[in-house]
C-alpha cells in the first residue's frame, strides 16, 4: 500500500503534509502535489494532516487507479517539495468543490524546494 493525493489537492495545495513526511516522497506541481509511490513508506502521517482529505491510502483509489496512476506519472517529472510553502491565495474559493481536476489541473511543475 501506499498514500496518494487525490482530487480534492487541486488549486488548494495546503502543504501541511510535505512537513511531516519523514521520507520527503511528495512532489510538487504548480496547482497540486503527488506522492511517489514507490518512496511512500506507508506510515500515514500525511493523511490527518490535510485539511481538505486529499490524501488517501490507495486501497481508496477509483477502481481504475487513476490516482495512483497520476501521483506515479507526475513524481517522476516535478520536483520534490520538503519545505511547506505559501498556499494560493484564492484556495478556499475551491476547497468544497469536486471535479476539479479536470477542470484545473496544471501539467507544470511547480518550485519545489
Amino acid at each position: 500500500m501506499t498514500y496518494i493525493v487525490t482530487d480534492a489537492c487541486v488549486r488548494c495545495k495546503f502543504m501541511d503534509c510535505v512537513e511531516v513526511c519523514p521520507v520527503d516522497c511528495f512532489y510538487e506541481g504548480e496547482n497540486f502535489l503527488v506522492i511517489a509511490p514507490d518512496e511512500c513508506i506507508d506510515c500515514g502521517v500525511c493523511e490527518p494532516e490535510c485539511p481538505v482529505d486529499a490524501i488517501k491510502p490507495d486501497t481508496e483509489d477509483e477502481p481504475d487507479g487513476k490516482w495512483l496512476q497520476v501521483n506515479a506519472e507526475y513524481a517522476k517529472v516535478w520536483p520534490n517539495i520538503t519545505v511547506k510553502g505559501t498556499p494560493p491565495a484564492d484556495k478556499e474559493q475551491f476547497e468544497r468543490e469536486t471535479g476539479k481536476f479536470e477542470k484545473y489541473f496544471s501539467e507544470k511543475p511547480g518550485k519545489g524546494s
